[in-house]
């Protein structure tokens, strides 16, 4: 499925746009740290052309380190990747039909803190074993340091995210590492520092999140904290919310066993909150 190119106003980024036609709404999807945009076309059980012939176009751009966009590898700012965020949803402002975000893992902590700064024009946000809660385990005098690490030496690896954490269908995983887009290395230093600091400034403002949601995450993921997403559809006012634990699920429960149920669910969540005229209301 080929893309159009999309333009963020004012963001260093590659955009991409998959157009439905006729559109219901938009979508506007966002990746996980070390992959990039179109990884969401043939990996994530053809979510892409799934969203698309549901009429719903998808807009996405690789973030900044990461695909075909500028930057260092890998070694980004969160505060500036929540920029390029609201910079994309201000450029969909004029766009017909309801606004959905959807976001992965470090993609779903940028969506959240998108919409908890900025609510306005979002019609519903999907967030997909997202990065909330980070490093709920360190020993504080590693989250003090963490900052002044990062800024000293911004590259600097720390953890290492395993690909076997990833799914259990080795297909997946042997398609992820043979995937030469992808970035393969540790999390670098400014990384982590930022997505531990932003994840802990943002609960003070969920208590006044209000927007459709919808979490999933699997209760076997290594990689982010499946209790961050417990936590945070407790605590949100949103009186249209849902969280579906995957018992044993991996980190991308998309490319994961239950692939085809995830898929489903996230397209019906979707197209009841973005119905066509000719659209059956489901029991």
């Amino acid at each position: 499925m080929h893309s159009q190119e999309w333009a963020v106003a004012g963001a260093p980024v590659r955009g991409y746009l998959w157009a439905a036609d006729p559109a219901r709404g938009a979508v506007l999807l966002s990746h996980g740290f070390g992959e990039y945009a179109g990884r969401y076309v043939e990996r994530y059980h053809g979510l892409i052309p799934e969203l698309v012939r549901s009429g719903l176009s998808v807009y996405a751009y690789d973030q900044r380190g990461h695909g075909a966009s500028g930057g260092r590898k890998a070694v980004v700012d969160m505060a500036h990747l929540v920029a390029d965020h609201l910079k994309a949803r201000e450029a969909l402002r004029s766009q017909p039909g309801p606004l959905f975000l959807l976001g992965h893992s470090m993609g779903g902590l940028i969506s959240a803190a998108s919409v908890a700064r900025d609510p306005r024009g979002v019609a519903g946000v999907i967030l997909s074993s997202p990065a909330l809660l980070v490093g709920e385990h360190e020993p504080a005098w590693i989250k003090r340091l963490a900052p002044i690490i990062a800024r000293i030496a911004p590259g600097l690896t720390t953890t290492d995210l395993s690909t076997g954490s990833l799914s259990r269908l080795s297909d997946e995983v042997a398609a992820y590492e043979a995937d030469e887009t992808m970035y393969h290395g540790k999390v670098p230093a400014l990384t982590a520092a930022s997505m531990l600091g932003l994840s802990g400034a943002l609960w003070s403002d969920y208590p006044r999140w209000t927007v459709p949601t919808l979490v999933i995450h699997g209760t076997h993921d290594r990689i982010t904290d499946h209790q961050g997403s417990v936590r945070f559809v407790d605590t949100i006012a949103s009186a249209d919310k849902t969280l579906v634990l995957e018992e044993g699920g991996f980190h991308e429960l998309l490319n994961d066993e239950p692939r085809e149920k995830f898929r489903e669910l996230l397209v019906d969540w979707l197209r009841e909150r973005a119905p066509l005229s000719g659209d059956r209301p489901t029991s």
